[in-house]
């Protein structure tokens, strides 16, 4: 691996975080200045955000990755401390009919995000120990399945749907990757799925957006559903936008027209304001990280850090496919944040942990290749 990998997965990311900011500054202006009396009320708090966020990925990139495995004491009191948050959850207020959030003063902490990061640890550190044992069904699919069960447990009570769904495919593709066998898998993800159908099926809240969502993709023509509101009002702003876009700042969905504009709907705004070539830039950036951070997966000293980088770019991946997917009407309503798009600073903190790790492994797989072939990588 060179070091021009890493240079170009962090001007992706650069990129991504600066159109975020420009985006949330346009979508937040009318809820900023309206609510709080300040336009930039959501960006100076989102750059507060990202400033903590960028100082915990350079503390992450610097420790080698492998002291999470080789400690791994460690590890297991990073996922307790997030085990007892998601409990901690339901002594607080509910907010919008779920139990996520953890008041602190003003702040809202969401342990739903860090529990994502916490599977991807717990369930490498396992796998990676168990070495070829992978391979058996106790050691390769059972107890790593209980460990991402452990976890989901709670985020489905709340209930999450979303979260508990980045939780369980992590977890699993994390288990297909290490070697587990699919037949010993395939059981545990059947069953997974059946829970969180269960818990569907008796939530009228979800209920209805599917039902929004089935009902709008069989008859586009039909009378409008109260549940399909958001992404209805999301296609409008991105069918404003056409190819290049109505201008930055001159978004007409975000005069309170499309709820959550500045947090799961940004990107529509985005849309609205920069057209198409926005969208596809974003889709784009999106897609090039992803395959930045299997390059660097591949070119892994071993088979932790192939584990650790998969994971963690997986879950910014996942959720920035989903989130454009709802915005664009292809999956029912989700709240799903947008990596680095979304007002919020619980996503920007996961998201930003997440690149850590990423950067973690690939930096100390290139001193690892220049302790062993010092002359080949003297020219970088």
């Amino acid at each position: 691996m060179r070091k021009g990998v890493l240079y170009s997965l962090g001007l992706v990311i650069a990129v991504l975080v600066g159109l975020g900011l420009v985006v949330l500054f346009s979508a937040s202006q009318v809820k900023g200045g309206g609510t709080y009396h300040d336009q930039f009320y959501f960006v100076k708090r989102q750059g507060m955000y990202l400033a903590m966020g960028m100082a915990i990925a350079v503390m992450l990139a610097l420790v080698d990755y492998r002291v999470w495995r080789d400690h791994w004491s460690l590890t297991a009191m990073f996922g307790f401390i997030v085990f007892v948050a998601l409990l901690a959850v339901f002594l607080f207020k509910p907010v919008k009919g779920s139990y996520r959030w953890i008041a602190l003063g003003p702040f809202n902490f969401q342990p739903g995000e860090f529990a994502k990061l916490a599977t991807v640890l717990l369930v490498s550190v396992w796998l990676d120990l168990a070495a070829w044992r992978v391979e058996l069904f106790v050691r390769g699919a059972l107890l790593p399945a209980l460990i991402i069960g452990l976890i989901a447990g709670p985020v489905v009570l709340e209930p999450d749907f979303g979260s508990v769904m980045v939780i369980a495919s992590v977890g699993f593709l994390l288990m297909f990757v290490a070697g587990s066998k699919f037949l010993h898998i395939l059981p545990f993800g059947l069953a997974g799925m059946g829970v969180v159908g269960w818990k569907i099926f008796h939530n009228a809240n979800r209920m209805a957006r599917l039902a929004a969502f089935t009902g709008a993709a069989a008859d586009p023509n039909a009378p409008a559903d109260p549940a399909a509101y958001q992404s209805d009002m999301s296609l409008v702003a991105i069918g404003r936008g056409r190819i290049f876009g109505v201008g930055l700042s001159n978004s007409m969905q975000k005069q309170n027209y499309l709820p959550e504009a500045w947090t799961d709907f940004i990107f529509a705004v985005g849309a609205e304001e920069m057209g198409l070539i926005f969208s596809v830039a974003v889709f784009a950036l999106f897609v090039a990280f992803f395959f930045l951070c299997v390059h660097i997966a591949r070119k892994a000293a071993d088979r932790f850090g192939r584990l650790i980088v998969i994971g963690m770019a997986f879950i910014i991946f996942f959720q920035a496919m989903f989130n454009i997917g709802v915005v664009c009407e292809a999956f029912p309503t989700k709240g799903m944040a947008l990596p680095f798009f979304s007002y919020g600073g619980t996503n920007m903190l996961s998201s930003f942990f997440a690149i850590g790790m990423i950067f973690s492994v690939g930096i100390h797989t290139l001193r690892d290749q220049k302790r062993a072939f010092p002359h080949k990588m003297a020219g970088g």
